[in-house]
């Protein structure tokens, strides 16, 4: 079988849309499988759509070997997408060839190269996903480095060279999206550079350039990526008619919300090519509406569901009772409590439904029990506290959740193989920190009411006191007490 490249394509007389020549606009530090299922599959369609006509140079962010390098590069940038999932209630597989990467470098062995696009008047964006490390400030980075050690460092090497080259020319900083999964992601990268160049003595020239010619975005990036299909890669690529070591797996719900200002959507036409990429002012409410409904949604109900006798999420969304108590959380309890227009906050919950139902992904709730603590306390305790401030009660989903929580951490035995939990007579592994471990085993023998309590005062877990919250005291151990009378699922049938 021949190799995914252009000339097999053509052999092939593939009708879909290539893209062979065309400037180096883009310069992107990260050639994993979520980049090049999300910002490559937006440029490809703006280029086949709107006419953005850009190449995209890929740089690993890290010397961890090039083995995907070497595969962009022998397929010349090409390699098939296939997005798989529900869209209007029809199940999709959707494969498309992404023919917008031009080559992929690697800083530890082509710096120069890397350093040599910093003169290339063509570039324009540069995108980043580092992973959540990759923003890290690096004392030890020197500017003679070759290249810096930290992406930070690397990405002020960078634009010095720019400015050297450049400087004095208006329009010729660059616009700078950073997609690593941490707050103020732009901001916090903007922060390591000015740090650098205050660590390495730059000039007061090149800070202000920083700031008068460049942009750093803040971005929002939501889209399930499981990346190479392993089992059935071969089956594809029958299919296909070509080999591709570089298949990419994801869902179709795709969602990127940048903040920048709004002269930026005549450089990115991204809603000329109706794409679902938002550039806004302000990218924090769209992260609360994700953090709150589809994170939310899984942390307040994927115990109680596992209790329950559920093992993945899309056959929770079979279960008319589990499923309802999920719809009655993110509906009744969860929106009412956020800023977004309510049509919107109802158009990203009914999405967060289908994607829960995705008939090609066995998302395990084991895996998503992990760190439930600091799950519950980042994605749900907000919405707790804005349904009681706004109504001045306490909501019933939310309120279970918490029991929930609690009967799933009420393990049996801490030993070398972990925090060990049991569900009619079968183990299962507690995932937390070790002291929450710790202090879930202490009181493992306790009753409802002196768990609940000892839970809910834990200053540690939750950054205040919850017993301090009028009635929810009272309202979880009684929601404990009949988890240990009926189990999980009748509570959320109570709560229907």
């Amino acid at each position: 079988m021949k190799k995914l490249c252009y000339e097999t394509l053509k052999e092939q007389g593939y009708k879909g849309y290539l893209l062979e020549d065309a400037p180096e606009r883009v310069l992107q530090f990260g050639e994993g499988n979520f980049l090049r299922a999300f910002v490559e599959c937006w440029i490809d369609k703006m280029n086949e759509k709107a006419g953005f006509n850009s190449k995209v140079v890929l740089v690993q962010p890290i010397n961890s070997g090039e083995v995907v390098r070497n595969f962009i590069n022998e397929q010349e940038g090409l390699y098939t997408l296939i997005l798989r999932g529900n869209e209007n209630g029809t199940k999709v597989d959707d494969r498309r060839v992404i023919s917008c990467v031009s080559k992929c470098l690697n800083p530890y062995s082509e710096y120069d190269q890397v350093l040599g696009y910093a003169e290339s008047s063509d570039i324009r964006f540069i995108v980043c996903n580092t992973t959540e490390a990759g923003i890290q400030y690096d004392p030890s980075c020197q500017f003679t480095d070759a290249p810096a050690g930290s992406y930070p460092g690397k990405l002020t090497q960078w634009l010095y060279r720019r400015f050297e080259t450049f400087g004095k020319e208006k329009g010729k900083g660059v616009i700078i999206l950073s997609c690593e999964l941490i707050d103020n992601n732009g901001k916090e990268l903007e922060k390591c550079v000015k740090q650098y160049a205050d660590q390495w003595g730059l000039s007061d020239e090149f800070k202000i350039w920083l700031d008068e010619e460049n942009v750093f975005c803040s971005t929002l990036v939501d889209r399930i990526v499981p990346g190479y299909p392993r089992a059935d890669a071969a089956q594809i690529c029958e299919e296909l008619g070509y080999e591709d070591n570089l298949l990419d797996v994801g869902e179709v719900f795709g969602l990127w919300v940048i903040e920048g200002p709004q002269w930026m959507k005549k450089e990115l036409p991204f809603e000329e090519a109706g794409l679902p990429v938002i550039i806004c002012d302000d990218h924090k409410p769209y992260k609360q509406r994700k953090v709150r409904i589809l994170n939310g949604a899984h942390t307040s109900m994927v115990l109680g569901a596992y209790l329950a006798g559920q093992d993945i999420v899309r056959d929770c969304m079979k279960d008319d009772v589990i499923r309802g108590f999920m719809n009655k959380t993110i509906y009744d309890e969860i929106i009412p409590t956020l800023t977004l227009p309510k049509e919107e906050l109802e158009e990203f919950a009914s999405s967060v439904t289908n994607r829960f139902d995705n008939p090609f992904v066995d998302h395990a709730l084991l895996s998503i029990s992990l760190n439930s603590t600091s799950k519950w306390r980042a994605r749900v305790m907000p919405s707790l506290k804005g349904y009681v401030d706004k109504y001045g009660k306490l909501p019933k989903c939310i309120t279970a959740s918490m029991a929930c929580y609690i009967a799933f951490y009420h393990g049996t035995k801490l030993d070398e193989n972990g925090f060990i939990g049991t569900r009619e007579g079968n183990e299962y592994k507690i995932c937390d920190d070790k002291p929450i471990q710790e202090f879930y085993y202490a009181h493992k023998d306790d009753d409802a009411e002196t768990l609940v309590k000892a839970v809910l005062s834990n200053t540690d877990f939750w950054g205040e006191d919850l017993t301090q919250l009028e009635g929810f005291l009272d309202a979880v151990t009684a929601d404990l007490k009949t988890i240990e009378e009926k189990g999980t699922y009748e509570l959320m049938k109570e709560c229907l």
